[in-house]
């Protein structure tokens, strides 16, 4: 009997204990954990929502970055971090739903399992950009062209497994074309040998890709969003091609804390994303960035990494894609 009590007695005071944790939540700094370098769309957003957030809870919103193996280096400090709302983390689509498939049983971090979905934060659209000097004006043309080259036609990425490679893969088993892939170290230098005609096309993300396309030195032929973005306005859509129904490719940015932070956390940061991201200076920012808002629940971002998981699961297989 006496050790039942005293187990009764410590399960109430852990009770007891987390919930004056989470009503005395935050009384210090927090810290958003960016897994990319800083100066990156990432880092960006981070740092916007960040000022904001501190603004809102009274304390110190730090961004830390921590790049490196796509993700797995911020990730899996995160996913280690005391589950206490203090350590946060901004992941993307590669972190979270491609790199379960491709480094399978070799992550050290589980997405499902060690972290806690606070928001998805927003939408990266990609678009395809081609060299100017290629003779095509809009996709359908370049599938034409691709399918009529006696020649292989390559294609950048910024690097295996990004989202500028998978969505090109998924372009070549939807149009029943083949391309060679070429991967490169970054978005930067893929985007620079498809200026220089190197390589001809990319998959490339918005933000990074579309300054150079305005300045003539890309031709964007099409957008990866399910319905046209009022952050590309006049671009259409890669689903409004003959054959493309329902075409999309999507990298966004969600915000996470470790596994088993208290309810009451979760539920506070989620509010108060949800209210910065409405702000309509907040939004203008974004949108002028080419980014697109999101926000929601934390279920929402929870079916987003699995819908794109699963999608990207059978998009590796089908590929064949392996990294060593």
């Amino acid at each position: 009997m006496k050790t039942v009590l005293l187990s009764l007695f410590s399960a109430a005071s852990l009770l007891a204990c987390g919930a004056a944790h989470a009503g005395d939540y935050p009384d210090r700094f927090i810290r958003i954990v960016v897994p990319y370098p800083a100066g990156g769309a990432s880092d960006a957003v981070a740092r916007m929502v960040g000022q904001r957030l501190g603004q809102r809870l009274k304390q110190p919103v730090v961004v830390e970055n921590k790049p490196g193996a796509t993700e797995q280096i911020g990730a899996s400090y995160v996913a280690k971090s005391a589950p206490d709302g203090y350590t946060l983390l901004l992941a993307s689509t590669a972190g979270l739903s491609v790199n379960p498939t491709l480094y399978k049983g070799r992550l050290p971090y589980d997405p499902e399992k060690d972290f806690a979905p606070i928001a998805m934060v927003v939408t990266l659209p990609s678009v395809v950009m081609v060299n100017p000097n290629l003779p095509v004006n809009s996709f359908n043309e370049l599938r034409a062209y691709i399918k009529a080259s006696p020649l292989p036609i390559s294609y950048a990425s910024s690097g295996a497994g990004n989202p500028s490679h998978l969505g090109m893969e998924l372009f070549k088993r939807v149009a029943g074309v083949e391309l060679t892939h070429v991967p490169y170290k970054g978005g930067a230098p893929a985007l620079q040998d498809v200026m220089s005609g190197q390589v001809p096309v990319m998959m490339a993300i918005g933000p990074e890709s579309m300054p150079m396309a305005k300045a003539g030195k890309l031709k964007a032929l099409a957008i990866t969003t399910a319905k046209p973005s009022p952050a590309y306005p006049g671009l259409p859509t890669v689903s409004e091609s003959s054959g493309f129904a329902g075409f999309e490719l999507l990298h966004w940015f969600g915000l996470l804390a470790p596994a088993h932070t208290p309810d009451a956390v979760v539920s506070m940061l989620n509010k108060n994303v949800n209210e910065i991201l409405r702000d309509p200076e907040m939004k203008a920012k974004l949108v002028e960035m080419g980014l697109e808002i999101e926000g929601g629940t934390p279920q929402k971002l929870a079916d987003t990494m699995k819908r794109d998981r699963l999608k990207w699961e059978k998009v590796i297989a089908d590929a064949n894609i392996r990294l060593d």
